[in-house]
């Protein structure tokens, strides 16, 4: 039975019936009605932020953490501007966010009024899919279309612009029954027949992989539990890109590391040298092929995923299983069995000797040092004393987030937050406060530069007031350390404004909002400071001066194959490895 309500109530009470019960946003002349709404009720909790940025990475870091659809509400012009960047960065690594944008009155929309902008055309391109509300009785209707938008088929942000006149407005309420969209109606089984193809194949290959991406962590626990058992099947080596790392516990013996750029020696020489690629749940990004005419040039290529756009996009494939990869592993596992398929045990015998070999050049080592911290050796650290614990990590942009993917290892899904697409820096503070309001009682880490951390630092109010205790560890260099790396290979060491020459004092900062300040840059004390940082009860910022110089290695060079790697302990002038063509494709 149908109620009426005004358009802000409607708001409030859809967010209610969808299971909502964390919201972030900030306020606005265009979306006051909603704020007065949130007012009168306790059953959702706003969570309000200092920048709309923020808002859309909390929602981010929410959803990632929790699998549930994260939510945020900002007001009209440069609230919603201010939202798009977090609203990108979600539709490239593909997390299900719904965003409540304020509008002007409908009779002043295109007048140029105060705080007017065309929201759903400057997010047109940056969504998943978007909509103007111009009508009351549509309101209802198009807030459930919206969720059912953001997280069925492949995940992503959806916005809904509402005018503040159908705030005010009363109309019928609907609940969220039976709610679809007219034509989006994502194919979640895949074809039996390809998959049977798909499994045969696997029964027959000689130096196989298994290749996976965020899409497995996107399809729920279950997803992640039948990629193990299909491993522990098969007995086939497994990497994964940044967005997938936890999908495979990392303490699994065929986990190869994440391969990539920055991935591992035996990932990448086994992408290159394999005679079947099994893609699960990753879209063929350039981080991960490289040079496309020299990636995996002697392979079949399988590739499995919700998006119909991603297979063929990037890579041709030899056959593209459209399908949720939860269903798709759950027919490739019951197969399997079914059909008492077995691997080539002599062949994998042999290509198991041959990545035993490459994993003993031990591509993720480093020379550390007593006289000051490594940065590498601090994330391991932090590693060995978090991980008895429930733990959640986000990090910023840039080498620190390269060597947290290298050297803190991930048993879980859902564990791992950062941004892996866009590559926006100020998404771990953020994304960390929604992680923790989304597990209250686990340590939630934001892996941090000096630099990405001062993008958002202003949410470290948002942890005071909300009381997260959030912990920001900063692996302090003093430079945006991944643009000097490039400047060092590709510019001749000519390091153009990526010193940071006015840096805070990170401890006094941390004071002035309340929370605990930390220093450390003794690597003999470093394990005490990391675990006062932990048993604090409250957000602390955790200054770690580490090594100024170090370059974040194992690397492909730009222009390169995959197994033509820079290696720790391979290369003296790192400047003269890329060449002029591969300059161009940074």
């Amino acid at each position: 039975m149908s109620k009426q309500m005004t358009g802000a109530e409607m708001v409030v009470q859809a967010l209610r019936d969808q299971g909502v019960d964390t919201l972030f946003g900030y306020p606005g002349g265009a979306i006051l009605p909603i704020y007065d709404a949130l007012f009168t009720q306790d059953k959702v909790k706003h969570i309000l932020v200092r920048h709309e940025q923020a808002a859309a990475h909390a929602a981010e870091g929410y959803a990632r953490s929790s699998g549930k659809v994260g939510v945020l509400l900002v007001t009209s012009g440069p609230g919603a501007t201010n939202a798009v960047t977090g609203l990108t960065d979600a539709l490239m690594d593909s997390i299900p966010v719904v965003c409540f944008t304020g509008q002007v009155p409908t009779h002043l929309i295109g007048s140029d009024a105060f705080q007017e902008c065309d929201t759903v055309g400057i997010t047109r391109h940056c969504t998943k899919h978007n909509y103007l509300v111009k009508r009351i009785e549509d309101l209802p209707r198009i807030i459930h279309e919206a969720f059912y938008v953001a997280q069925s088929g492949r995940p992503g942000p959806v916005v809904i612009d509402i005018p503040k006149d159908v705030q005010f407005a009363s109309g019928a309420y609907h609940g969220p029954k039976n709610v679809e969209h007219k034509t989006y109606k994502p194919k979640i089984k895949g074809d039996l027949s390809k998959i049977k193809q798909a499994v045969a194949m696997m029964a027959k290959a000689k130096k196989p992989i298994l290749y996976t991406g965020g899409g497995v962590i996107n399809s729920g626990r279950v997803a992640s539990t039948l990629l193990r058992e299909l491993v522990q099947l098969t007995n086939f080596p497994i990497t994964s890109t940044l967005m997938g790392l936890g999908a495979y516990p990392a303490s699994g013996k065929n986990w190869l590391g994440m391969l990539g750029m920055h991935g591992s020696y035996e990932a990448n020489n086994a992408m290159h040298d394999c005679d079947l690629m099994v893609c699960i749940g990753a879209r063929f990004d350039d981080r991960i092929t490289g040079r496309l005419d020299a990636f995996s040039p002697g392979s079949k290529k399988i590739h499995i995923d919700i998006d119909p756009s991603s297979i063929n996009k990037n890579v041709g494939v030899d056959l593209g299983i459209v399908g949720d990869c939860g269903h798709v592993l759950e027919d490739m596992v019951r197969l399997w069995r079914s059909e008492s398929l077995a691997s080539d045990k002599k062949a994998l015998e042999g290509w198991w000797t041959q990545i035993d070999k490459w994993r003993a050049r031990k591509s993720f080592g480093f020379k550390n040092s007593d006289a000051t911290i490594k940065p590498q050796y601090a994330v391991q650290r932090l590693y060995e004393l978090t991980k008895g614990r429930k733990t959640y990590i986000t990090t910023e942009v840039g080498q620190h987030q390269m060597w947290a993917a290298q050297h803190y290892h991930f048993e879980e899904p859902n564990r791992w937050m950062t941004s892996g697409g866009l590559g926006t820096m100020g998404y771990g503070l953020p994304a960390a406060i929604g992680a923790q309001l989304a597990n209250p009682g686990a340590l939630v880490i934001d892996i941090a530069g000096e630099a990405s951390i001062l993008m958002n630092i202003q949410e470290m109010s948002t942890a005071m007031q909300f009381r997260t205790p959030v912990k920001i560890f900063i692996l302090n260099n003093e430079y945006m350390g991944m643009v000097r790396q490039w400047q060092e290979l590709l510019h001749g060491g000519r390091y153009s404004s990526s010193y940071s020459e006015a840096l805070p004092d990170f401890v006094k900062l941390a004071e002035a909002y309340g929370a605990k300040g930390i220093r450390c840059s003794d690597p003999k004390d470093l394990d005490r400071a990391i675990q006062d940082m932990i048993d604090y009860d409250g957000p602390v910022i955790f200054d770690c001066i580490v090594d100024k110089m170090e370059n974040c290695l194992p690397m492909i060079p730009s222009g390169k194959a995959h197994n033509d790697m820079i290696l720790p302990d391979s290369v003296e002038d790192i400047g003269a490895v890329i060449d002029d063509k591969g300059k161009m494709l940074v």
